[in-house]
């Protein structure tokens, strides 16, 4: 089977690389890439949103499975561009349509849904900039902090959490009037504040059937202690040492039945991965967001932790016959360490040469995320760079790996933090 992934980051590196190890892969392509797939699979050179040119290259390599790794092509409704056009109708899209896609694409439409099919969250109300006014006087009605989000994608950054009740209806009235995050903050969701510890839970589904992919939890400020602005990840935990077998039998049966449930009722062609953050409140699940694709860099803790073929799961997602698949998960404990450009989240250079890369053993594996080829070496290309993925029989033991290597690699203004894991540390394994 000739397979091609669309994105360029970790995520994408984490999802070749398990199925690269699929007998059933022939020949593999990822678009754009980056310098670790490059080494396991072909690099082409296009932009995932840029649905005709992905249609060419679909068809002059004859792929057979198209596997969307970031969520800006399904909102923008890539899975229905091939299903509606006969030369690509064949193939087999792992990600939902444009209307399953909105589970992301639409802050407001995920809590309609959650709402509907009695998915326990925080409770909201939406507003347009009509209606600031109203938003502002009901954001004086909750207690501090204020959970302001946009409605619509904007990269990780559309979410807000302020103490302070006047700062958070001033933000309120640049996110609505001053379009603050663009186009995605036209209508803004205010929700109430849910005090507890976050983690992911990836699900596999067919649209009828599911397989619960292992939880992780990750570290998206910049700043030691969970502090300074929100990026897209610097590090990831998998399992989630609080995440017990009782908890995770609540979220399967609370959240990630009815979610598959309510899927299957509305008749949304969904056939990919549901990304559920949740908030731990007490012994309590509630959803705080869905995403409709895998996380970053989640993926490149969740991927490795995956023991069975990873592919074969994959193919039988297009008939709707997941729960013929035997599917088993490793028991280690996986962490990821992000090493990030410096200046990120805001400004940053790139083109620095990168080293060390060779003397990383077969304990760990480097997942390349903002790299690119240049003359012969390998150089900086983003934000977030490299993830330096471990097994340990716990976190810390695989957190020790991860570390070592940070060291060890190196480019001009590296920068990762030291403090992954340490919330973790009054929970038992």
């Amino acid at each position: 089977m000739n397979i091609l992934i669309l994105g360029s980051g970790g995520r994408e590196h984490a999802l070749a690389y398990k199925i690269a190890q699929s007998e059933q892969c022939e020949k593999l392509f990822v678009a754009p890439g980056n310098s670790g797939t490059a080494r396991i699979a072909t690099n082409l050179s296009v932009n995932p949103n840029h649905f005709d040119d992905v249609k060419d290259l679909v068809i002059s390599h004859q792929i057979e499975m198209l596997i969307v790794g970031p969520e800006d092509p399904l909102v923008n409704g890539i899975q229905d561009f091939f299903t509606n056009d006969s030369a690509l109708a064949h193939v087999h899209v792992v990600g939902p349509s444009k209307e399953g896609a909105r589970l992301e694409g639409s802050k407001e439409r995920a809590k309609e849904f959650m709402k509907t099919h009695h998915i326990p969250t925080a409770a909201y109300q939406s507003f347009t900039a009509s209606q600031v006014k109203k938003g502002q006087d009901f954001l004086a009605t909750l207690t501090p902090p204020f959970v302001i989000k946009a409605d619509g994608l904007a990269a990780g950054k559309g979410v807000l959490i302020l103490d302070d009740l006047h700062e958070a209806q001033n933000a309120l009235d640049e996110m609505l009037t001053q379009q603050k995050f663009g186009e995605a903050s036209s209508k803004v969701v205010i929700e109430e504040f849910l005090d507890g510890i976050e983690l992911s839970v990836f699900v596999l589904t067919d649209g009828k059937n599911y397989k619960i992919l292992p939880n992780a939890k990750d570290y998206k400020r910049i700043g030691e202690g969970d502090t300074g602005l929100n990026t897209g990840g610097m590090g990831a935990i998998s399992p989630v040492p609080f995440a017990d077998e009782a908890f995770m039998k609540h979220v399967e049966n609370d959240i990630v039945k009815p979610t598959i449930e309510g899927i299957q009722k509305e008749n949304i062609n969904y056939k990919g991965f549901v990304f559920i953050g949740l908030m731990k409140v007490g012994n309590q699940a509630k959803v705080v967001e869905y995403n409709v694709r895998m996380g970053d860099p989640e993926t490149e803790v969740v991927v490795p932790r995956i023991q069975s073929d990873l592919l074969e799961a994959l193919t039988h997602l297009k008939n709707q016959s997941l729960d013929q698949v035997d599917f088993q998960l490793k028991d280690e404990t996986a962490t990821t360490l992000m090493l990030v450009s410096a200046g990120y989240p805001e400004a940053y250079e790139k083109g620095k040469s990168i080293s060390g890369l060779d003397q990383v053993n077969e304990d760990a594996i480097v997942f390349h995320a903002g790299t690119k080829s240049e003359e012969k070496q390998i150089k900086t290309n983003g934000g977030r760079v490299l993830a330096i993925t471990a097994f340990g029989n716990d976190f810390k033991e695989a957190l020790a790996i991860s570390y070592k290597y940070a060291n060890i690699i190196d480019f001009e203004g590296k920068y990762y933090r030291t403090d992954i894991g340490k919330d973790l540390e009054n929970y038992s394994n």
